[in-house]
């Protein structure tokens, strides 16, 4: 492969300046950054191991973990040997467990786009499917393709290409693939059923949806209860005569940025395989729960042995399972209570979930476990740290990932007593300074308009009583996330989280705020009135933070400064063009600036044929407020992001020049939204460490 050679000259210098700590530091950035982080967790469908894929600075592989009987063993089974921002995803275990199939290259958010390439390489990044024995030898290309599904005999390979449903026969290794039909639609969502004689999927065509099914034995293709609605997520009965799935209404909002706290209801329907007739068995009621919301676990919806189809719901205002027989009827709430339900996992005997949520301990998150029959669930995990994305292995075996509030995401196991033991602690850097890391407080304050907002204090260790120190406020992205009293399980927030730990090494006191909109705190907090493009009622949340901050004695009331990512950082801009008196300086990392301008990333938007909404959307940008913006701020972002348009900082840029306002801006060629490069991760919070150095403490840039 021909890679990029040159290096400019201010990288290197950058990275020479991370090598050791400045005087009075605690620790680098770069051993802050240093822990692999991991994610795609799976179990083998027999034998008991476990993989998932780590993130090392960048260099992405798949790693095996062994029973031994005293413990795991542990070995990487790809050899990534750069940060050369290539991704590793859609993994899955052949049946037998005897090899791994993933997909390397590509854009795994936006699958449709071509392939990311911000290492430059210059032969560019293609997207493939791969396969590699477990054992770590014989690695192959299969195909050009993502989303692969192996069938559950293992015979065969189906996957997408070109937006088209391909087959690959992996018992004949010199089979070439094949297209298995033409279709229309988006195709997604791949699941064989488990006799392997149907693939279903759904297809996704803009206003509707279906779901398809491709019969091997007649090869015959066919779609299941048709309508003018929006089918997805389907799952296959166990005896492989039916499918359910999800119906929404075909005007179903997409991402717009705007509170939906009712629609029309959505509902749950099966259909008979062998004649695509369909039947619903439920449907939401009218009010909280009648717009559609998944959770985090990538299926919605489980088929139990007793013929129930488990399923997500918030009809309560809080996200809950609940349990509804295949034949109709009521619905039974499986997890009652004031908390929401994120990662679900179902037993292989089909008869026991076991979910992570934020029961009894709002701003972390635990495992429990509840029959799918229904009785009172039994806490698993406790303790101050936190356990998501829980995976069983077929002889029950329970894996997950961890972490707490000094040692971030780790893979491990949990004992029938609760008590965890990683799989590998060998992989924490041996410099990783985890002894030297703060315990963020739990702490809520009033916004402006006496909401009451959550969020994570941190404080330095060497704070003296009497002293006052600057301060700076993280607002998250998504907006659909909850940042946590500790390392979070996405890799986007892990990072935020080390850099409010850097931060706070180098003196600052940290805010970290779940601000209105955000998950974790039911229906109504997330669908928050006139919350983003609706009017941006989180900056009541922006100015509670700043005003809590000032009214801290250990603070320095003019020396307060805000930063955030994506939603985080068009908060920061908020703060910074209506507030410019209470926050110091910001930086903003690829943040939203006109929302008329997003809202087109994400659907189709005319501002002149809703012109009311428009106004509306536009009031609630920064670029409407740019000229009461006073305060310096970096500017961060790649331009091949596409989750926020380049365009945004562009504009923003050209307004704050036109306006005087002092800012400084760094550019990504070819980098995307969530950094895929390591370094551009480091050499960004770096110059925004130094921005605030310079702003907030006077120091020399």
């Amino acid at each position: 492969m021909i890679r990029r050679v040159a290096v400019c000259v201010f990288v290197l210098s950058l990275c020479a300046a991370l090598m050791r700590p400045a005087a009075g530091q605690a620790f680098t950035l770069q051993q802050v950054m240093s822990a692999p982080f991991p994610s795609q967790l799976h179990a083998a469908p027999k034998g008991g191991a476990f993989l998932w894929v780590y993130d090392n600075q960048g260099r992405r592989d798949i790693w095996v973990a062994d029973p031994t009987g005293r413990g795991y063993k542990l070995r990487r089974v790809t050899n990534d040997t750069a940060d050369d921002g290539i991704e590793i995803g859609e993994i899955s275990w052949t049946p037998d467990a005897k090899h791994i199939v993933y997909v390397r290259g590509g854009d795994f958010e936006f699958p449709e786009r071509p392939s990311p390439n911000p290492d430059l390489l210059t032969p560019g990044v293609r997207q493939d499917i791969w396969m590699v024995d477990a054992d770590g030898a014989n690695t192959r290309k299969l195909a050009a393709g993502r989303n692969p599904a192996i069938s559950p005999d293992g015979s065969m390979m189906a996957y997408i290409n070109d937006n088209q449903i391909w087959t690959l026969d992996l018992r004949d290794p010199s089979a070439q693939p094949a297209q298995l039909f033409y279709g229309r639609g988006i195709p997604g969502s791949l699941i064989w059923s488990p006799n392997s004689q149907y693939l279903a999927w759904s297809s996704g065509r803009g206003d509707h949806g279906f779901i398809g099914l491709f019969n091997f034995a007649t090869h015959t293709l066919g779609y299941l209860d048709p309508s003018t609605c929006i089918d997805r997520e389907p799952v296959w009965s166990p005896d492989s005569r039916s499918v359910a799935f999800i119906r929404l209404p075909s005007h179903t909002p997409g991402i717009d940025f705007r509170p939906h706290r009712a629609g029309p209801p959505w509902s749950i329907r099966i259909a008979d395989a062998a004649t695509g007739q369909g039947r619903r068995i439920w449907i939401a009621h009218s009010g909280p729960g009648s717009v559609f919301r998944s959770g985090e676990s990538g299926h919605p919806l489980y088929w139990t042995a007793d013929n129930h189809i488990v399923f997500p719901w918030e009809g309560s205002g809080w996200l809950h399972l609940y349990s509804i027989s295949t034949s109709g009827g009521s619905a039974s709430e499986l997890t009652p209570g004031d908390f929401e339900v994120d990662y679900a996992a179902l037993s292989h005997d089909r008869r026991t979930l076991i979910f992570s949520s934020n029961q009894n301990d709002i701003d972390r998150r635990h495992l429990w476990q509840v029959s799918v029959s229904g009785g009172s669930p039994r806490q698993l995990t406790h303790g101050d740290g936190l356990e998501v994305i829980p995976v069983l292995s077929p002889n029950g075996t329970l894996a997950v990932l961890r972490s707490d509030a000094r040692l971030p995401l780790r893979p491990a196991i949990v004992a029938r007593s609760g008590t965890l033991r990683d799989m590998a602690p060998q992989m924490i850097p041996a410099d990783f300074p985890a002894n030297r890391l703060v315990a963020p407080q739990q702490v809520i304050f009033s916004a402006a308009d006496g909401l009451r907002i959550h969020g994570q204090l941190f404080q330095p260790a060497s704070e003296r009583p009497g002293e006052k120190l600057p301060a700076i406020v993280f607002f998250h992205g998504g907006s659909r996330r909850q940042m946590l009293l500790g390392w979070h399980y996405m890799g986007y927030y892990s990072n935020d989280y080390a850099m409010n730990q850097y931060l706070v090494s180098l003196g600052y006191i940290v805010l970290s705020v779940n601000y209105r909109s955000g998950i974790g705190y039911g229906l109504d907090f997330r669908e928050a009135l006139h919350y983003g493009a609706d009017g941006a009622s989180e900056f009541n949340d922006v100015t509670g933070a700043g005003v809590y901050l000032r009214g801290r004695a250990d603070v320095e009331p003019d020396h307060i400064g805000v930063w955030g990512g994506s939603y985080g950082g068009y908060l920061t801009a908020l703060a910074l063009a209506r507030a410019s008196n209470l926050f110091s300086a910001g930086v903003d990392l690829h943040g939203v600036h006109d929302w008329n301008l997003e809202l087109q990333n994400w659907g189709p938007w005319n501002p002149l044929a809703h012109p009311n909404a428009a106004r509306i959307a536009w009031r609630s940008s920064p670029l409407a407020d740019v000229k009461t913006w006073k305060s310096p701020v970096l500017l961060i972002q790649g331009d091949d992001d596409r989750n926020v348009q380049f365009s945004n900082t562009v504009r923003l840029a050209a307004a704050l020049k036109a306006q005087g306002v002092p800012f400084e801006e760094h550019v990504f060629p070819d980098e995307i939204h969530d950094f895929l490069l390591h370094r551009d991760w480091v050499t960004a919070y770096t110059l925004g460490a130094q921005f605030f150095d310079h702003y907030l403490r006077g120091l020399p840039q």
